[in-house]
């Protein structure tokens, strides 16, 4: 399925809240700007007139959304969606390559070998705990 194309936004229009409270956005006098008769958030229509941002936001990004003529997508794309499954590849990898070869090794011992798998497991975890906590 191909996703659909941006549509100009009508600065006179309605159009149905992007943050899915079911609210309405009812465009304000004298502005580039929209606001949510639901949740009293404040969207600015961009430069280029076919995206929203969110205004009133306590997050360094602003929410930016994109419309289709039926419903709102995201305008960017959301890299947190991906940070687990990219940890997960870099716990995993290490540990499949890492562990067999410790096992193999001739006259190691294995407790070294495990601890510093346990460490380089703990990295990754580390970054993907330190992405999420914001």
């Amino acid at each position: 399925m191909r996703p659909q194309k941006a549509l100009k936004i009508d600065l006179n229009g309605e159009y149905p809240c992007p943050c899915r409270r079911k609210g309405h956005l009812i465009p304000i006098a004298l502005t580039d700007a929209f606001g949510c008769n639901r949740c009293q958030q404040i969207f600015v229509v961009s430069d280029s007139g076919d995206t929203i941002e969110q205004l009133s936001t306590h997050y360094p990004y602003k929410p930016a959304w994109r419309w289709t003529g039926k419903h709102w997508n995201r305008a960017y794309s959301n890299w947190r969606a991906h940070y687990l499954p990219i940890a997960i590849v870099m716990i995993l990898v290490p540990l499949v390559i890492w562990l067999p070869l410790a096992l193999h090794s001739p006259g190691s011992n294995i407790i070294i070998w495990a601890l510093v798998a346990v460490v380089l497991a703990m990295l990754p975890a580390l970054i993907v705990w330190l992405a999420y906590r914001r």
